[in-house]
C-alpha cells in the first residue's frame, strides 16, 4: 500500500504515479482495472500521467480494488480547483497538452483573452455576482494563459469565427486590444490563428465550441461545451472524428496571412472608430 501522503504542490501528479505503482503491485493492467471502475483503459493511463484527475468517487473505488488502504480516498482531495467543476478537469489536461487547436464560435478563447475582455465576459456569465467573484474568474482566466509564456510549448492553433471578431465585447477600445494582442501573438509565432469569414457559409461545427489536446505520454482528447457544461473525451473513435471536424475547419478558414491581415483590419477599425 502506498505509504505517506503527497507533498501538496503537485498532488495530481504524484497520485498518478502513486496509482501506477499500486496497480501494478496488484498485476493489473490498466484495462482491467478500467473495467472495475467502468472507464476505459486509457482512462486509466491519463490519470497515472495527470492528465485527468482522480474524483473522490473513482480514489474510493480504487482503493477497495487495489486494497490501499484509503490511501486515494484522503489524498484525491488535494489542491482544490480554482475552475467550475465541468471545466477542472479540461484545465488540468490543458496545462499537461503539448499541443492544443481550438475552435472558438463567438467569443476570443481563454488562453487569449485580456483582462478587460474576460472581465466583461465573466459580468455576462453573472450579472448578479459580486465583484470579488469576478475578480476571481478573471484572475483564473488570466493564470491559464501564463500557458504561453513558454515560448514554444504547448503548440496553440485557434480557427476563430469572424463572430468572435466582430462581436463589441466590452467596447471598442477593449476590442483594439484584445484584437491587438492575438496579433501579436501571431506575429511573434507564438500561436496559429484562422479566421473562418461569414461568406464561407456553412461548416462542420456550427453546433458549438471545440478544443483538441494531444499529449507526450496520453492519448488525445477532446472536450466540447454547452451552456455551463462541459464533456471531455477520450474515446479514440470520438476523437478522430473531432479531429476530422477541425481539419475540416481549418479548410473552411482562411489562410493564416490572410486571417492575420483581417485581424489586424478589425482591429485598426476598432482603434480609429474609438478617436472619432
Amino acid at each position: 500500500m502506498p505509504g505517506k501522503n503527497l507533498d501538496p504542490t503537485s498532488p495530481r501528479a504524484l497520485l498518478g504515479a502513486e496509482l501506477r505503482v499500486a496497480r501494478e503491485r496488484a498485476a493489473m493492467s490498466q484495462a482491467a482495472l478500467g473495467e472495475k471502475l467502468f472507464v476505459s483503459g486509457s482512462y486509466v493511463g491519463q490519470m497515472e500521467v495527470g492528465t485527468r484527475r482522480i474524483t473522490p468517487e473513482l480514489a474510493q473505488s480504487i482503493d477497495e480494488i487495489l486494497g490501499t488502504g484509503g490511501f486515494f480516498t484522503r489524498n484525491c482531495g488535494k489542491g482544490k480547483s480554482k475552475y467550475p467543476d465541468h471545466f477542472v478537469e479540461a484545465a488540468e489536461a490543458e496545462a499537461e497538452a503539448l499541443a492544443i487547436r481550438e475552435y472558438a464560435p463567438l467569443v476570443i478563447p481563454g488562453l487569449l483573452q485580456r483582462e478587460a475582455y474576460a472581465r466583461e465576459i465573466f459580468r455576462a456569465y453573472q450579472p448578479t455576482a459580486p465583484e470579488s467573484v469576478i475578480d476571481e474568474l478573471t484572475e483564473a482566466r488570466l493564470d491559464r494563459a501564463k500557458l504561453l509564456a513558454d515560448p514554444s510549448t504547448p503548440l496553440l492553433w485557434c480557427v476563430l469565427d469572424e463572430a468572435v471578431l466582430r462581436r463589441v465585447v466590452g467596447g471598442r477600445t477593449v476590442m483594439a486590444d484584445a484584437l491587438d494582442h492575438i496579433t501579436a501573438l501571431i506575429r511573434a509565432r507564438r500561436i496559429i490563428a484562422q479566421v473562418i469569414p461569414f461568406g464561407a457559409g456553412a461548416h462542420t461545427s456550427l453546433a458549438g465550441p471545440l478544443k483538441l489536446m494531444s499529449f507526450e505520454e496520453a492519448p488525445p482528447l477532446a472536450y466540447v461545451t454547452g451552456l455551463g457544461t462541459g464533456q471531455l473525451l477520450d474515446d479514440p473513435a470520438t476523437v478522430t472524428h473531432h479531429t476530422l471536424t477541425y481539419d475540416l475547419l481549418t479548410a473552411s478558414a482562411l489562410p493564416p496571412k490572410q486571417s492575420l491581415a483581417l485581424i489586424e483590419s478589425v482591429a485598426e477599425d476598432y482603434g480609429h472608430a474609438q478617436h472619432a
